[in-house]
């Protein structure tokens, strides 16, 4: 019988099509970016938690990929005998495989116990975080492993970056001893049922909500193959949260919004359902401009453009703090003449205070500054303006002055082609047809921009490389505030302006 490692069981626990489809067929696997984003995440972590629990750099570190699982198992077994720490070491029996983080000796007399640690890159310890541990935990132990406890350190999102690689401080740890020995049954019941999973033929499990919870399932794109399709997806109802209408749709097995009662939607969702049925978009025109109304010429556009780091690497920052290296703006004057600005550092360096720097310069002057999604930006603006003192009047100055067009366009405007998005990538094609994020060269999102700009400040990025995604990243930043300009256009009823 084969050893399902601790991730294929992880993954049996997630939906039993995937275990086997991790098994057998794993070259169907298709990453999403920001999966892909994490995983690199995750070992970089990896890499930090070794000198964070070994600071002498006593410890070794075993790597089943380069020496192969069963030399990697036989000196794993051997270091367990010694007294430093052991990084990724393998343990087999049971039926499942698992390898330790980090295993650090306890002081005792004769032959030393251990402390296992899992190191995960979430800023607090979830569920299957849990079930991950209980696990490491019972296969450790079926191996013989006088293992004495085992906790998960997680990242602490409140810890700030002193500067000086120095990271204590950045894991925190929660010992979950208790609960991993009382899981210990649950744990072999579930390799038990998941080798029996994969000794059969594939498994007919229909695409669900499980394709996505805990993680995003790199098969769904094989397993909805062949799938009915509901014609009209009740996944384009936004924002159905109200348990009520949870548990009707889940009783009822709902897969079309034609199906849901109007009862149980509000008046935004009844119209997603009731446009989308007619095929015909909605558009209360007259409300949008009144609304509009107050707000004068001259204005600004404004987007950024944002990265995060599990693990920072600027004094000063957070762990997963949303850093903007980009901004984009277009300025449209009193008399309809529209200019573009922007500001993009990829020169490796913290760009915060660069950035600060060129959003006030570029946003200088009285009248309203149109963001999509206000939240972001004004947070962003808000942190900058906590981060640097000096700077915080000129830039609180420009939060004031922020007007959100996404509760506009929510109120006033729905296209069937939306499926129930205001994300601007989804409205601005219905209504400004001429424009479209998929035309461009690239960068045509969010999560591209952040994985070009990681790929840009690396330092093995020839220079031009760099250039190419100087220019990507432009192109797309400057589309995101020009869509902006030409939603403000329709939404206002300007039609007098050539933009």
């Amino acid at each position: 019988m084969r050893n399902l490692s601790k991730s294929k069981l992880i993954a049996y626990r997630q939906c039993p099509r995937r275990v086997w489809l991790e098994v057998h067929k794993p070259e169907l696997r298709a990453d999403s970016e920001p999966a892909t984003q994490r995983m690199a995440a995750g070992n970089a972590l990896g890499a930090l938690a070794r000198r964070l629990y070994d600071p002498e750099g006593k410890g070794v570190t075993l790597d089943a990929q380069k020496e192969g699982f069963g030399q990697a198992l036989e000196r794993s077994k051997a270091l367990l005998d010694s007294s430093a720490p052991i990084f990724e070491a393998g343990f087999a029996a049971g039926g499942g495989l698992a390898f330790a983080d980090v295993m650090l000796p306890v002081g005792k007399s004769g032959k030393p116990a251990w402390r296992m640690v899992e190191v995960k890159s979430a800023t607090s310890v979830k569920d299957y975080h849990r079930e991950d541990a209980a696990i490491q935990s019972y296969v450790a132990k079926q191996a013989g492993v006088a293992l004495e406890s085992i906790a998960v350190a997680h990242i602490d999102s409140d810890w700030v970056y002193p500067g000086g690689e120095r990271y204590q401080g950045l894991l925190v740890e929660e010992d979950l001893t208790e609960e991993a020995d009382a899981l210990a049954g649950d744990v072999k019941q579930w390799i038990a049922e998941a080798h029996d999973i994969v000794g059969k033929a594939e498994p007919k499990v229909a695409t669900g909500a499980q394709c996505s919870s805990p993680f995003d399932c790199g098969f769904i794109g094989h397993c909805s193959v062949g799938e009915k399709q509901a014609e009209f997806p009740i996944s384009w109802l936004p924002r159905l949260q109200k348990k009520s209408v949870q548990d009707f749709i889940e009783t009822k097995a709902i897969t079309d919004l034609r199906d849901v009662p109007d009862e149980y939607l509000n008046d935004i969702q009844r119209r997603v359902k009731e446009q989308t049925l007619a095929g015909k978009p909605y558009f209360d025109r007259a409300s949008a401009a009144v609304e509009l109304a107050p707000h004068k010429l001259p204005a600004w556009f404004l987007d950024f453009e944002t990265v995060q780091f599990t693990v920072p690497i600027w004094k000063g920052t957070r762990p997963y703090q949303q850093i903007p290296f980009q901004l984009s703006v277009h300025r449209l004057s009193k008399a309809g003449t529209l200019e573009h600005r922007q500001f993009l550092d990829l020169s490796g360096e913290d760009p915060c205070e660069a950035f600060a720097e060129a959003l006030i310069r570029e946003c200088r002057g009285a009248g309203p500054v149109f963001v999509y999604n206000a939240g972001f930006e004004s947070s962003r603006i808000k942190e900058l303006a906590e981060r640097f003192r000096r700077l915080s009047p000129e830039l609180n100055a420009i939060s004031d002055r922020i007007v959100d067009l996404l509760p506009i366009a929510r109120r006033h405007y729905y296209h069937p082609d939306q499926h129930g998005s205001w994300s601007i990538k989804s409205v601005l094609p219905a209504v400004v047809p001429d424009l479209r994020y998929d035309a461009l060269d690239g960068v045509n999102n969010g999560a591209m921009a952040s994985s070009a700009y990681l790929e840009a400040i690396g330092q093995d990025t020839p220079a031009t490389r760099r250039e190419e995604i100087f220019r990507q990243l432009t192109q797309y930043c400057q589309l995101d505030t020009y869509a902006m300009v030409r939603l403000w256009q329709n939404f206002a009823g300007r039609g007098d302006l050539r933009l």
